[in-house]
């Protein structure tokens, strides 16, 4: 049997940024073992009393009818409440947005900063400023 080639550290971890993923849905992540097991079982319970309901009035069809719902269901063709998980982001998109978030954090801590001590300055005991900005463009770097 073949011996697998080894990866350098750099391989392992451009491979673990492209295939690992994180839950960016902003959710309790413990939540979804109990979440998408129950919406997997509701749409499969909702597409049994679908085919329940095709086959109680069955027996009343005429024989075209009859062969199309069975068809249909014995094919599983008009499925309605299909639900599928959608993927959790990459791990590089999840560091990449932790990133541009903490750069925003940060820009925002030293414009209150300024602020207050401006404030303070002035003689005022409080502010009434939002900080609306990204730290690139903000009023803390142009002064």
């Amino acid at each position: 049997m073949p011996r697998k080639r080894q990866r350098s550290p750099g391989e392992k971890k451009a491979l673990s940024y492209a295939k690992d993923r994180r839950n960016c849905y902003r959710a309790n992540d413990k939540a979804s073992r109990k979440a998408i097991p129950l919406r997997k079982a509701k749409s499969h319970r909702a597409d049994r009393r679908k085919a329940a309901g095709a086959l109680a009035t069955y027996e009343t069809l005429d024989e075209e009818t009859a062969a199309l719902t069975e068809n249909a269901l014995v094919k599983d063709i008009a499925r309605t409440k299909r639900w599928a998980k959608c993927p959790d982001q990459p791990l590089a998109d999840h560091i990449a947005d932790q990133q541009v978030h903490r750069a925003h954090r940060e820009g925002r801590k030293q414009w209150v900063r300024l602020q207050f001590e401006l404030a303070k300055k002035r003689g005022h005991s409080g502010m009434s400023w939002q900080w609306q900005g990204d730290p690139e463009s903000s009023w803390v770097k142009s002064h």
